[in-house]
């Protein structure tokens, strides 16, 4: 059985894996421990989550954030034809680990789908378009060829496509324009902060367009009414970033799961394969 590849997640045609084979710990985004391959609690017999509108009040904010890029869907009724760990325990320990190679895989598919799109180079379109085609392929694989994948060196070779097209797309941003940071340190689109921790770092009003914030701390930052077009986010952690009243429509690399994250209103402008979070 092949299914439409789809990246985004189809919650009833997935056996709850990522309420299995995920462990998290008690904290602010988890209100219980709960081991991996394990179910959790809140989980009901026929794979839904008994609180799964009230899951924020309930203190279980990290199940909001999460999102598979759709490897559910294809893991529990491709890979394992519609099978559940439950009906076969034996499967368990298999699906849970192809699974998490699998939600690998789309998201990188994720990013690939963004970057074929923005790059103006049509070489580096194509060569997208062929790392697309090879990793949706081996997504759809059987358990045992997705289990012998070389997940990291695929890693590499998404991660040098995605900075190939990140620079030449912010390299179209002036860097003359140069935002301030705290402390009166000014960015441009030449700007060195990926990875940089910027957590509660005020941001506000400004035109930050082509910076790169790629795997920047951004906790809490304030980015309200700020225009973020062509700013890079990938991997950016925004968890409790402000975003009200922001320009993210053309930021780059953006994922749905940063955005559940963070905080923002309706006046929040978001690409448009982006959902809105209830919580705004």
């Amino acid at each position: 059985m092949t299914i439409p590849l789809s990246l985004s997640p189809d919650c009833g045609n997935c056996f709850a894996l990522c309420c299995t084979a995920l462990g998290f710990a008690r904290s602010a985004d988890f209100a219980i421990d709960k081991p991996a391959a394990s179910p959790c609690p809140n989980m009901a017999g026929d794979f839904s989550c008994t609180i799964h509108q009230r899951l924020r009040p309930r203190g279980f904010r990290g199940c909001t954030v999460f999102d598979c890029f759709g490897a559910g869907q294809v893991v529990s009724q491709h890979t394992f034809s519609g099978t559940s760990w439950a009906q076969d325990p034996s499967s368990m320990s298999s699906m849970f680990a192809v699974f998490k190679i699998v939600r690998q895989l789309h998201e990188m598919l994720w990013y690939l789908a963004e970057a074929r799109q923005r790059t103006f180079d049509p070489d580096l379109a194509l060569a997208a378009d062929h790392l697309s085609k090879s990793l949706a392929a081996a997504a759809q694989g059987d358990a045992s060829a997705v289990l012998a994948i070389d997940v990291e060196r695929l890693h590499g070779e998404v991660r040098a496509l995605l900075m190939e097209v990140s620079e030449e797309l912010r390299a179209s941003y002036g860097a003359e324009d140069k935002p301030t940071l705290d402390g009166g340190r000014q960015a441009g689109a030449d700007a060195k902060l990926g990875g940089a921790d910027l957590m509660g770092a005020s941001l506000a009003n400004q035109r930050l367009c082509g910076v790169d914030f790629r795997g920047a701390y951004l906790i809490g930052a304030n980015l309200r009414n700020s225009d973020l077009t062509a700013v890079d986010l990938l991997g950016a952690d925004l968890r409790g970033a402000q975003l009200h009243g922001a320009d993210l429509s053309a930021a780059l690399y953006l994922t749905q799961p940063q955005i559940n994250a963070a905080e923002g209103d309706p006046s929040t402008l978001l690409p448009p394969r982006l959902t809105r979070p209830a919580h705004w």
